[in-house]
């Protein structure tokens, strides 16, 4: 009868150390895992970031002529994909632009803030 309350309490206390491994575990990697998350978001960001950077070099620096209605929707789509308020405040004014000056500014102003926000 000794050796098998010695058997079950061993067995109890391998049991237990075996759920504490795991539940250890568990919670490394939840933090992993949140942290993988997080990277994923930035990725998605900056490829949204890139993505507008290249359709908005492509239509407005170096289209020919005024844009169009359906490249400024594109436009307008694609800077509210990436779901950034500065950037989409730096994109209003430069919309909103009323002279060359204004409108150059504007535009070096966004890329730059675009750049900055890929870089970090």
């Amino acid at each position: 009868m000794q050796k098998a309350k010695i058997v079950i309490i061993i067995l109890i206390t391998v049991l237990v150390a075996g759920n504490v491994c795991f539940v250890t575990l568990f919670f490394m990697n939840r933090a992993d895992l949140q942290k993988y998350k997080e990277e994923v978001v930035v990725q998605k960001t900056n490829d949204n970031v890139l993505s507008f950077a290249d359709l908005f070099i492509d239509k407005v620096l170096l289209g020919q002529g005024s844009v169009n209605f359906e490249d400024r929707l594109s436009l307008e789509n694609a800077v509210r994909d990436i779901k950034d308020k500065e950037i989409f405040s730096n994109w209003e004014m430069f919309t909103k632009s009323q002279n060359d000056r204004e409108s150059q500014t504007a535009v070096g102003n966004l890329l730059k803030l675009l750049f900055a926000k890929v870089a970090n």
